[in-house]
């Protein structure tokens, strides 16, 4: 359906890779994945012909119909919520906007009888393929596919630049979900999507019958949905049949294989070198010799698979604190309306925090999650109630406010140079390294940073300072699954208390022992781990 064939691209003159390839076939689920910069958002670009390869070609099948959702959804004006995703349908859209220009002519007193004629075949025509294309059905699921997304029925008709840019991009996926394309291509496409429509839209994907073509950094949403992945790393493009666990494991038997095959090969061309050197001044041996340079001058060379790079996080001693870290009493919280009013955002929440727990906050998208974090770390006062902190209780914490307060002007190192003063200059290198900002690049301004390296240079202090209690809200938004993981085996060597909000499931699932859900301005404790509460939720 769709075929990569010999791409090579360049990017500032380097390149990107070369003479790589790999099909798209019909109904195929594929998951592209790599570390950030190896350029696969580059090949979606490429495939709806926004970029041009330097070499090679891509060709598609004749008819195929391919929808793109990117992170970069352009303007939305002038049409209401429901209408602008009505309008992704091309097709239906144009047919529509067809049939009602009909209307309009045979309304038309002065029309020519033979130009009637004339109109009404084009309109039977059109409004045959109309129908076969499902437009009278378009409005019922285009309202379906915007509920599932969280955009519910009172907010169908709202203008759309009414909306933030986190709901807008929701408005653009579900105009993607709606065009009924042969293949979707799909770049991040969970990214600000609370849990309840990130499982929505990975049954409406599980389900969908053309092809998918998608990045993501959820592991447990490209488990759920891929049937092949194709990796894109350090200038190479490797297919395997499977999910991503498969993946995972394949690519551990690849490496070690390769090591092993290395390691004969390395072993055998010691052994000629050694004799070649042993036996080159003897006249007896000069045919022998001759023979063997020639054999190992021949020989192609294993490459030795590079392992990516990854956050190194060591973690600093920190001090014991109190047994009880927090205790919520009657807590209450509501932020100020436009109009002076209160909007309350939860009330009535008891919980106790001991030491070392570990617990996962959720619920729904506007439910407090952030709120009570806020509460807990002193970032907003509550309206009513209490959160008392324990005695030696030293808190970090890491949310939205964090990144947006970060000194715009300020260089990756003097960041965190001003978080830990203390430290020397080549620590700071050391530290700055492991998380990826290697030479120069700690001379970076904030400003040009991306999203996953501003959290990265947060998580640089955040984790090297011994605060015994870190909150953190979502910390993985904008890291790769590499780094994700790297950030997981950090946390679960980590000995001080946890309370973090993600709607990444495997990192919940791996790393929680409590669950605290704020759920109609109370919270509901469940005294187990994220895969307890998930099985306590499927038996209500």
């Amino acid at each position: 359906m769709i075929n990569i064939s010999n791409i090579t691209k360049y990017a500032g003159g380097i390149p990107l890779y070369e003479d790589v390839g790999f099909q798209i076939n019909p109904g195929e689920k594929v998951g592209l994945v790599g570390p950030n910069g190896a350029g696969k958002t580059t090949f979606f670009r490429m495939i709806v012909g926004e970029e041009l390869p330097d070499k090679g070609a891509i060709s598609i099948q004749n008819g195929v119909k391919i929808a793109y959702f990117s992170q970069n959804v352009g303007e939305m004006k002038g049409r209401s919520a429901l209408a602008e995703v009505m309008a992704g349908d091309h097709r239906v859209a144009q047919l529509a906007a067809n049939l009602k220009q009909y209307e309009e002519r045979l309304c038309d007193p002065e029309l020519d009888p033979d130009e009637m004629t004339r109109v009404l075949e084009r309109m039977g025509e059109d409004q045959t393929e109309y129908e076969k294309l499902g437009g009278f059905d378009c409005e019922t699921s285009a309202e379906v596919i915007l509920t599932g997304l969280g955009i519910g029925p009172s907010e169908h008709d709202k203008p759309v630049e009414d909306f933030s840019s986190g709901w807008k991009m929701r408005i653009a996926l579900a105009r993607v979900l709606i065009a009924k394309p042969d293949c979707i291509l799909m770049d991040e496409p969970t990214n600000y999507l609370d849990m309840e429509t990130i499982l929505w839209l990975e049954e409406w994907l599980r389900t969908f019958k053309g092809a998918i073509l998608m990045t993501t950094h959820d592991r447990d949403f490209m488990n759920r949905v891929v049937n092949k992945i194709i990796e894109v790393a350090q200038g190479i493009v490797t297919s395997f049949s499977g999910n991503y666990d498969f993946y995972e494991q394949e690519k551990a038997i690849r490496r070690r294989n390769n090591e092993a095959e290395f390691n004969r090969q390395q072993s055998m061309i010691r052994k000629e070198e050694d004799f070649i050197a042993r036996f080159k001044a003897r006249a007896s041996h000069a045919a022998q010799v001759q023979s063997r340079v020639k054999m190992v001058e021949k020989i192609e060379r294993v490459e030795l698979m590079v392992d990516e790079d990854e956050i190194c996080i060591e973690l600093p001693e920190i001090s014991r604190g109190g047994n009880d870290v927090a205790i919520v009493k009657n807590l209450a919280k509501s932020w100020k309306n436009s109009d002076g009013s209160d909007k309350p955002v939860f009330s009535g929440l008891n919980a106790v925090i001991h030491r070392q727990n570990r617990i996962a906050i959720v619920g729904v998208n506007g439910a407090g999650k952030s709120t009570f974090l806020k509460v807990l770390c002193a970032q907003t006062a509550p309206t009513s109630g209490e959160m008392l902190i324990g005695p030696s209780i030293s808190i970090g914490y890491f949310g939205q406010s964090t990144v947006e307060s970060l000194d715009e002007n300020a260089t990756v190192f003097g960041v965190v140079q001003s978080k830990l003063p203390k430290a020397s200059d080549g620590t700071l290198r050391n530290l700055l390294a492991g998380f990826l900002f290697r030479g120069d690049e700690v001379f970076k301004k904030i400003k040009v940073l991306s999203g996953g390296e501003k959290t990265r240079v947060i998580l640089a202090y955040l984790l090297s300072a011994p605060y015994n209690c870190l909150v953190l809200d979502e910390p993985t938004n904008h890291l790769d699954i590499t780094s994700r993981k790297v950030l997981l085996n950090a946390l679960k060597r980590y000995e001080g208390t946890l309370l973090l909000v993600s709607h990444d499931r495997f990192f919940l699932r791996e790393i929680t022992s409590r669950v605290f859900e704020v759920d109609r301005g109370e919270i509901k404790v469940y005294e187990g781990n994220y895969g307890y509460y998930l099985e306590c939720k499927s038996m209500v």
